[in-house]
């Protein structure tokens, strides 16, 4: 499997800058994919530094780099801080994280991510375990998969799609994903329907792999492992993972808090290197469908923490 069938890499140039590797320096990706920036960090680099990089999907691993400069961690890249401690990593100097889905597992048929295709109700970025679309769908009362559409899809229409599919599931256990959507398409606009479909897909797939709980331990775990002017350097698609992004790399913290000195200056443990976001030009968007709605955001960090 080559690295354009499984994932096209997204502002591959622009983010791997924003990186500034220098000698000797420690590097984390921690959303390998197809292995698209990672190539490109190793390409950069000397026999000085090292790269470690993260994926929790098995598919991911048929496209590991062959390179003595190179390690996969197998795992969640919410555990950073963990996998850097066992491999004895006390500090990084950069990571890049490009969030949201590949390519590659939307235009797999059997896993569920995409609603091009009438598949199992899956959507897990690791197979080896835990809760389904399918599960969400069929075993969470209304209330709850009401909330999930709305603060996960921003849906307007959370609430009755939430009551049809407890309605629905009550005749039979919803499997598919086009038994979800028959559910859905007659309560959404006709001129809105793949973008209101595509929120519902969003939405279950944040819920299934915990994405939301999972950036926010990443980045706190990056900005713990990060040295002084070390670098974040974070690809986002949709406007819940950038405004964490944003928070964390403008005040410290997911929740955008902001501290004061004793004398009302802001506290930060970071600069921002690109005050305005980096978006991808007209041609990338037009040969890469998936970048479209990407952002690309940059810091550094000021001083340990």
């Amino acid at each position: 499997m080559t690295e354009e069938q499984y994932h096209i890499p997204v502002l591959l140039k622009e983010s791997v800058d924003g990186l500034n590797i220098r000698h000797g320096g420690i590097y984390a990706d921690v959303t390998f994919g197809g292995g698209g920036h990672s190539r490109e960090i190793l390409r950069r680099m000397d026999d000085s530094n090292r790269l470690y990089s993260f994926d929790q999907d098995a598919d991911a691993e048929k496209n590991i780099v062959n390179d003595d400069r190179f390690t996969f961690v197998r795992s969640n890249f919410r555990y950073i801080k963990n996998w850097m401690r066992y491999y004895g990593v006390e500090r990084i100097d950069g990571l890049l994280a490009d969030l949201g889905v590949s390519s590659h597992h939307f235009d797999d048929e059997t896993r569920g991510f995409s609603f091009r295709f009438d598949a199992p109700l899956d959507m897990r970025m690791n197979k080896r375990g835990g809760t389904t679309a399918a599960d969400i769908v069929n075993d969470y009362d209304e209330s709850r998969i009401a909330d999930i559409l709305y603060l996960y899809g921003e849906l307007t229409q959370a609430r009755r799609i939430a009551a049809a599919i407890v309605k629905a599931r009550q005749k039979e256990r919803i499997a598919t994903t086009g038994e979800l959507m028959s559910i859905a398409e007659p309560l959404i606009q006709h001129n809105r329907e793949k973008k209101d479909l595509a929120k519902l897909f969003q939405a279950l797939r944040i819920e299934v792999n915990h994405e939301m709980d999972a950036l926010r331990d990443m980045l706190r775990g990056a900005t713990e492992l990060l040295s002084t002017g070390g670098r974040l350097s974070v690809i986002t698609y949709h406007s819940l993972e950038d405004r964490i992004v944003k928070n964390v790399m403008k005040t410290g913290n997911a929740e955008g808090k902001v501290s004061q000195d004793f004398f009302g200056r802001f506290e930060t443990p970071f600069r921002l290197i690109n005050n305005k976001v980096i978006t991808p030009d007209e041609t990338e968007r037009k040969n890469n469908p998936r970048s479209r709605s990407a952002k690309l955001r940059i810091a550094e960090l000021r001083a340990e923490i």
